[in-house]
């Protein structure tokens, strides 16, 4: 009967649409995909089944390739429909690739959808916060540096028209000429360093090095600033500690933050420099005897041009702490500020510490 044939059509029909609807549920793409092949075989080898129970039980061709169209139809028709469920999510990180590439940094993707997909949203999210984050730093970056940099330039360009005039002899403004060349030329060696550290492009030639000897040669170096300003230097180190660093950098990472504990010291204070070997890891320690941090400073000290009412005020572009974290990391290290319980502040940092060799026993002459 040509109706029992409809009846038989319309239900491939109607279960081809259910089971597509119920694959836009399956929680990876790869299901989707695999349920997919699988509904699209089934369905044309059910038609072929049904019209075989047709073409037994009633003699009609027409009836046959009614149910055939039918069960077809239902195969084409819950491909598209999980076709679409699947390129929708991918159009819309689509679009929100074109808003990032024509400048909206704000742009996201919702998140949803298969796992796949989810997860690709979830990169690109991260991607696009990483590059607004990236943009930001460099308008801050130059806007702090045009601060900067604007300043002793005016100072400059006065003195030497000044000079020019003839207004006051060379004798009286060469020292203070050469003391803002210095602040220009630091200033621009700490913009390179921080470039280069952003862009990965930090090269480190990495020695075996006892660290005591770089803590006591950078104490060396501070302590004529330091008596000029009333502060006492001392240190307490270990002299096994040995690692595997850049000697420069890592020195360079003790004068910035000796340089800071001195500049934020007050006269007749004192700063200390401990130096302790762990199991793994190598633990330095700046401790001064100053007012301490203020609320909110240990965990923004060391973002570049930040200048607090303690940790950053003062001379200085706010750039040393920035390039003592991006050369301690570089190393494979941490460092962290805290106020100490007795007083003061502490700027800890971590190296990884290489193993103590061991000794040879002496040998004993045989009776």
């Amino acid at each position: 009967m040509i109706e029992l044939a409809l009846v038989v059509a319309a239900a491939s029909l109607f279960a081809g649409l259910a089971l597509a609807y119920s694959l836009r549920a399956a929680p990876t793409l790869w299901l989707q995909l695999a349920g997919l092949a699988f509904l699209s075989v089934c369905v044309p080898l059910l038609a072929v089944l049904l019209s075989g129970w047709v073409m037994f039980h009633m003699g009609a061709d027409r009836k046959i390739l009614t149910v055939a169209a039918a069960s077809a139809s239902a195969a084409v028709v819950a491909s598209l429909i999980l076709a679409r469920s699947i390129v929708r999510p991918i159009h819309r990180i689509d679009a929100s690739a074109q808003q990032l590439a024509t400048g909206d940094l704000a742009a996201r993707v919702p998140a949803g959808g298969p796992a796949e997909l989810a997860r690709l949203s979830t990169s690109f999210n991260t991607m696009a916060s990483s590059l607004e984050e990236l943009f930001d730093a460099r308008r801050e970056l130059v806007a702090w540096a045009s601060h900067d940099l604007r300043t002793p330039i005016a100072s400059l360009q006065a003195m030497v028209e000044a000079l020019e005039d003839g207004l006051v002899p060379p004798e009286r403004y060469l020292p203070i000429l050469n003391a803002q060349v210095r602040t220009l030329s630091l200033l621009v060696d700490d913009l390179f360093e921080l470039a280069r550290i952003d862009a990965g492009a930090l090269t480190l030639e990495l020695r075996q090095t006892r660290i005591d000897e770089l803590v006591d040669g950078t104490i060396r170096l501070l302590e004529p600033e330091a008596a000029a300003r009333n502060v006492a230097l001392a240190s307490q180190l270990d002299s096994e500690a040995l690692a595997s660093v850049a000697p420069d950098k890592i020195e360079r990472v003790l004068f910035n933050l000796l340089t800071n504990a001195i500049r934020h010291t007050p006269d007749d204070g004192s700063i200390a420099v401990l130096l302790t070997r762990g199991e793994r890891e190598l633990l330095v320690c700046v401790e001064d005897t100053g007012d301490g941090l203020p609320a909110g400073s240990p965990e923004q000290m060391f973002a570049r041009f930040w200048r607090g009412d303690r940790a950053r005020s003062g001379s200085g572009a706010g750039l040393g702490l920035a390039i003592a974290r991006g050369l301690v990391e570089a190393h494979g290290g941490r460092i962290w500020a805290e106020n100490r319980p007795e007083g003061g502040a502490r700027v800890s940092f971590t190296l990884p510490a290489l193993p103590q060799p061991v000794l040879a026993q002496p040998m004993r002459a045989s009776q």
